[in-house]
């Protein structure tokens, strides 16, 4: 296992593949950075006023600079810094598919964490044994369907076998503790969302799937993310977006 953190890593790569910043947008839902890809990350609402440092001269800044952001704890600026990482990531050998279809057929027969309340979660329980997601938002929680404040991962990983991650974990900083629960567990873990950085280095810190997105027409797709688009895919997104894969060669 890698000595330092998730964030220590990422940033550490993108300071080693460093780039010019074309562009940067910050979005109702997704924030962008446009470097030598197109970098994505949820934006992350944390309420209050806080702004970003530097706004209006984000593009002057490098790759580099920007992914030292995703170490604050305003959470809008930490979206930034994980774009600025996934901005400078080459996804290479990744295949097209949709994570949560893969995540789907894993999960059969299985004991299931979802750590967010994923579109579709619903098809979940009609393959798995159980399943629990565990929810930040609080006006999402509804124990009686299984829906669990985030807090109660330290009880329910334990015992998983299949812990499905919402890369957002990286922006808010719980995804150390959250991959540290699920090796404690021997879990088969599945990274997913459009934040997720598609780089093999992730599987050293025990996930198995990494499972993000391509962005195919950069400056069509930025438009689209800055008039509110909601959630992406394919279809929706018109093609500027492809759902990819990548799974760790030797499964536990």
């Amino acid at each position: 296992m890698p000595r330092g953190s998730v964030i220590d890593a990422l940033i550490s790569y993108a300071k080693e593949n460093d780039s010019e910043v074309r562009n940067v947008i910050i979005g109702v839902s997704w924030t962008c950075v446009y470097s030598r890809y197109c970098g994505v990350s949820m934006t992350y609402h944390t309420g209050g006023n806080m702004g970003v440092r530097g706004f209006g001269h984000l593009e002057e800044r490098r790759v580099s600079e920007l992914a030292e952001y995703l170490r604050s704890w305003n959470l809008l600026e930490a979206s930034v810094g994980l774009a600025a990482v996934n901005s400078v990531i080459d996804p290479g050998n990744a295949t097209e598919a949709n994570g949560l279809d893969v995540a789907l057929e894993y999960s059969k027969g299985k004991k299931v964490v979802m750590v967010g309340k994923f579109p579709g979660f619903t098809k979940f329980k009609e393959v798995a044994r159980e399943v629990i997601v565990l929810e930040l938002n609080p006006f999402l929680i509804d124990p009686i369907n299984g829906i669990l404040p985030s807090t109660a991962a330290e009880t329910v990983i334990e015992d998983s076998q299949v812990v499905v991650i919402t890369a957002s974990a990286i922006i808010n900083k719980s995804i150390d503790r959250l991959l540290e629960l699920a090796r404690r567990a021997s879990a088969y873990v599945i990274l997913i969302g459009p934040s997720t950085p598609m780089l093999d280095l992730m599987f050293d810190y025990g996930v198995n799937v990494l499972a993000g997105v391509r962005v195919n027409n950069p400056y069509s797709f930025m438009r689209k993310i800055s008039q509110g688009c909601g959630m992406i895919s394919p279809e929706k997104m018109e093609g500027d977006v492809s759902f990819i894969v990548k799974v760790r060669d030797s499964q536990p």
